[in-house]
This record gives C-alpha cells, structure tokens and sequence, in this order.
C-alpha cells in the first residue's frame, strides 16, 4: 500500500509539473513551429508516410511524434496544447517508467522515488518535455530499453518478461529518432557486456544474442515504416533518412544539417547539463569510483552516461538536448550520493520535510516558469501576430507567397492558418508575381532591408529574426519612374 501510494504521488507530481499551462504560450524557438507545421500537414494530406515541410519531404527522422500530434489534433483539435501533449506524456512515462524499474532492481522506495524526483526536476529534461519534439519519445525510448535489459540480464532467463519491454523500448526510440535511436542504447549494451566479458575472463554468446534478437523484434516498425517510404520516394528517399540524415549528421558529411560543433562543445555544457543535480552526479561519479567495479547496476548506469557521453561527442552535430537520453542515469548516480548525505543528517525528523520543501519548492519555480514567464516571451518569440496580418491580407482579397521560407516560417505559417502557402524560391520569380497584381504581396526573411525594386509594407520580428512584408507596388512604381524619364 506504502509502494502504491508513493508511485501515485510521483505520478500526480510530475503531471502537474508537465501538464498544467501546457498550451498557455504560442510555438517558440526554431523546433516548434517547424514540428507542429509538419504535424498540421500530414493531418492537411492524410499521409502518414512522408512528413513534409510545406509541401517538400522532411526526412529529417521517422515519424512516431508526429502520428501522435496528429492524433492529439483529432481528438483535442489544433492547438498548442496538441501538439505539446505527445512530449509531455512522453516524460511523465518516463519517470514512472524509470521509478518502478528501479523498484524491481531492487533499490529502496526512497532511493527510486529520490531518483524519480530528481529526474523530473532537472531543467533541462522538464524544458524538453514542455516542447514539440521528438527527444522526449526518445529519451522514453532508450531508458525503458536499458532498464528492461538490465532487469532481462540480471534475470539470467530467456523468458523474462522484460525482454517484449525491451524491444518497446527500441521501437519507441528507433521510430523517434531513427539510426539514433539504436546507436544510445546499442553503444551502452556493447560496452557494458565487453567489460563483463573481460571481468569474466569469458564470453557469453547467449548475453549478446538476445539482446540482438530482441532488438531485431524492436526495429519492427520502423522497417515497415521504411517499406512504406520506399513505395513513395524510392531510393532517394531511403538514402536521405538512413544516409544523409543519419551517418551524415554523425561524420559531418551532410553540410546541410548544420548544429555542428567542435568535440569538446558537451565539455563545456557539462556545468548545466543537469542541473540543478549536475554537482550531486559528478561528485557521486568520482565517489562511486572503486565500488562500481562489484557492483553490477552501478556500473550499468556509469556505461550508460559515459559511453553515451562519448558517442555523442564524436558526432559532429550537436545540441544540449541530445544530453536528454542520459539524464536518467545522471538521477541515479545523483540520487546514491545524495541519499549517503542523507544518511548521515543528524536531526533526521526534518529530513522528510527537508526533502518535501525542496522538491515543492522546484515545483512551484517551473510553475511559475510556465505561467508567468513562457506566455510573456510570446511577445519576442511568437509568430501568430505575422500570421495574423497573412490572414488579415488574405481576408483582403490578397495572394500571400513565401520567399525561400525558413522552416520555422513556413511551419508556423501552416499550422496557424490550417493551410500551406505558395513559396517561391527565385528572385525572378518573386519580382514577377509582385509585379503581376497589386493584390499580391510575399513574406521574406532576410538578416536586412530588401532592396528596390522590392519596397517593405510591413517588418515583424521574431526573435532575433526580421521578416518583411512585401508588396507589388515596387515595380509598379519602378516601371513608371523609367516611363518618365
């Protein structure tokens, strides 16, 4: 009953941490609109096979988190809250997920639900899980896989029920992120058995089949899914998810993904990768330091941070919130050494109610986060006014186009209009539709003020971004002033 009760207030937690004021701010950043615009045009074509960018493939990564959005607009129409919805369930699985296997490992009620907690609480793993995207479904992913197949290996037997769990895990993580999605838990499973194997002094075939053939059963979906997009983009379109989006974003082959950065870039984030829990994780590493080796479960959880770690800072693109697949083992070894200082707090009555203020008072700070400040940064970060004014011409009677629309603008644009908008991508072309009508006006993004003959109707800024309202009355007026003279 004890157990129960404490897994329903982890669970009740971590929803009112991820859920309430969900939907209280509009699509921010660069991921947002471009995922929320991916999902709005897949539910605008009925195709479910190939996610697309205002009409052109988008093979960036398989598509699962944008099915769920889909399916959330169905059933909760499209809104914020929608599209939001897959991530944030995504992260609340994940921590309950993450708390009842440590439970079956057998650590302590107290030691999981620290864990948990902490889990639910670093920054950088709430902020994810608050955003449109495919990383939390991932994170959830990986995590149910590696904990799955340390339950599966400790168990010794063929038949553990975690093994079908296991392989959940790797569809969920390969239909999230694709080659990714088995490389973070491939690379840990690798690693770790290696070093069993050398502290055995042996090899266990069957330690490293199963996981492989289970693994096979996990890849499923995505196969299928792959069939599928070979009936509709062939070959190019194989190569450009498997290829150029995978092993290109790794050797840095593929010059278009961008995000790349120098091998020391995680380095130097490591002072926020997990806060606020990141000085409680690194000194628990050093501390751990010579108990790991007889301790299995320790071990497992140093391979899963480090070999991770390692693997993505060979690659050549990089993001902090690729660091989200390691959070769950950065909680644990944060939450061993935090529960040694615990241990040894003298006035322990005020221990409970030390505890219970520290994470209450987290909760209210990402509340207040949520309610207060998200929904202020709407005004530097939201799209809907420059939506509004393309909604408002359009309700003129004028022919709105995109010039070479960025994804974040040609996202936001169909996911706020509920329709995708013309683009055009050459400067002719663009003068030429201009000067075809007075009626016609286009959207530009541009880092300065377009030249004549193009003349600014309006300029909105998005962030850092400066998009210009352009009208036909350019080179109209450019024609009648070389008429003159």
């Amino acid at each position: 009953m004890h157990q129960r009760r404490t897994g329903l207030v982890l669970l009740l937690f971590c929803a009112a941490l991820f859920l309430i004021a969900l939907g209280n701010h509009q699509l921010q950043g660069s991921t947002e609109p471009r995922v929320a615009g991916i999902a709005m045009e897949m539910q605008l074509d009925h195709d479910w096979v190939t996610p697309r960018v205002n009409g052109q493939p988008f093979l960036e990564k398989p598509p699962l988190s944008l099915w769920l959005d889909v399916t959330a607009m169905h059933l909760f129409g499209p809104t914020e809250l929608a599209v939001r919805l897959a991530s944030a369930l995504a992260g609340l699985g994940c921590v309950m997920v993450f708390y009842g296997m440590l439970r079956y490992l057998g650590r302590s009620t107290a030691l999981a639900l620290l864990a948990a907690l902490m889990l639910a609480t670093m920054a950088s793993f709430w902020g994810n899980v608050r955003q449109v995207g495919e990383d939390a479904l991932l994170c959830l992913g990986v995590s149910l896989a590696l904990l799955s197949f340390l339950r599966a290996h400790l168990d010794q037997r063929d038949d553990s029920s975690a093994w079908p769990l296991f392989s959940l895990g790797i569809a969920i993580a390969s239909l999230s992120k694709g080659l990714l999605g088995l490389a973070l838990p491939g690379v840990v499973i690798f690693v770790y058995l290696f070093i069993e194997s050398v502290q055995q002094g042996r090899i266990q075939p069957r330690d490293w089949l199963r996981p492989l053939s289970w693994t096979f059963l996990g890849m499923l979906p995505l196969l299928f899914w792959l069939g599928a997009l070979y009936r509709q983009q062939g070959l190019a379109g194989l190569h450009e998810i498997l290829w150029a989006n995978s092993v290109g974003r790794f050797n840095g082959s593929f010059v278009d993904a961008g995000h790349f950065e120098p091998w020391y870039y995680y380095l130097g984030k490591l002072p926020e990768a997990f806060l606020p829990w990141n000085l409680l994780t690194y000194l628990g590493l050093w501390h751990f330091r010579r108990r790991v080796r007889g301790d299995r479960q320790l071990l497992f959880f140093y391979v899963w941070l480090v070999a991770q770690f390692l693997l993505l800072t060979l690659a050549s693109s990089k993001r902090m919130v690729y660091l989200m697949s390691l959070s769950p083992a950065a909680a644990v070894i944060a939450a061993e050494y935090g529960s040694l200082w615990l241990a040894r707090w003298r006035e322990r009555r005020y221990l409970r109610a030390a505890q219970v203020g520290v994470f209450a008072l987290a909760l209210l700070v990402y509340l207040g986060v949520a309610v207060k400040v998200q929904p202020r940064e709407d005004r530097e970060e939201g799209f809907v006014p420059l939506v509004t004014q393309i909604q408002q011409r359009e309700a003129q009677g004028q022919s709105v186009v995109l010039y070479q629309p960025s994804e974040r603008l040609a996202g936001a644009a169909v996911f706020y209009t509920r329709s995708r908008l013309p683009a055009l991508d050459d400067p002719s072309a663009l003068l030429s539709f201009l000067r075809q009508s007075p009626t016609h006006v286009a959207v530009m993004e541009s880092l300065s003020p377009p030249a004549p003959p193009l003349k600014i109707l309006d300029k909105q800024v998005v962030g850092k971004r400066a998009y210009y309202i352009l009208g036909a009355q350019a080179a109209e007026a450019l024609q009648a002033a070389s008429g003159h003279s």
